[in-house]
């Protein structure tokens, strides 16, 4: 699955909950990252993102706190490392706390077990990262720097 969402979506059509608005996506899940992101794997030293990048360090610690919140849970911290569009699909913040809450309870407090930076350019990356629940793992997660904050953008 490729969000957390995904997983909440699941659970509202067991019944846990109603999702309205943030598991479906603007571009299609196989269309891809735009071209010009630079790939970390595979790129020549001239385009390689360096790995002291203080931007890498906080994308890092970002997704691993909103993880932790998610799944701690902790829904007014995790619906603040959403991006003003999740946000908005998410309905308010109360609401997505529900949904937190649901996937706590249904999966326990869960912590990243690997993460990988997948693609970095400027204000937009993506990240994959395994836990030990496999549906929960997430592949290519859009994350979107927002007023120098790194937020969830895989609405």
């Amino acid at each position: 699955m490729r969000t957390h969402h995904t997983v909440i979506t699941a659970l509202a059509a067991a019944g846990t909950l109603a999702l309205t608005g943030c598991s479906s996506s603007d571009t299609p899940a196989d269309s891809g990252p735009p071209a010009s992101w630079v790939r970390e794997s595979g790129t020549s030293p001239a385009t390689a993102q360096p790995s002291a990048d203080p931007g890498r360090a906080n994308l890092e610690k970002t997704v691993r706190a909103y993880s932790a919140a998610y799944f701690k849970p902790d829904g007014k911290t995790a619906y603040a490392t959403l991006s003003k569009r999740c946000q908005a699909k998410a309905g308010d913040a109360e609401l997505f706390a529900g949904l937190v809450n649901s996937a706590a309870k249904t999966y326990g407090r869960q912590e990243i077990q690997t993460l990988t930076i997948d693609q970095l350019a400027g204000d937009l990356a993506r990240v994959s990262y395994t836990y030990s629940v496999p549906v929960l793992n997430q592949s290519q997660q859009p994350w979107a720097r927002e007023g120098g904050a790194w937020k969830y953008d895989g609405c």
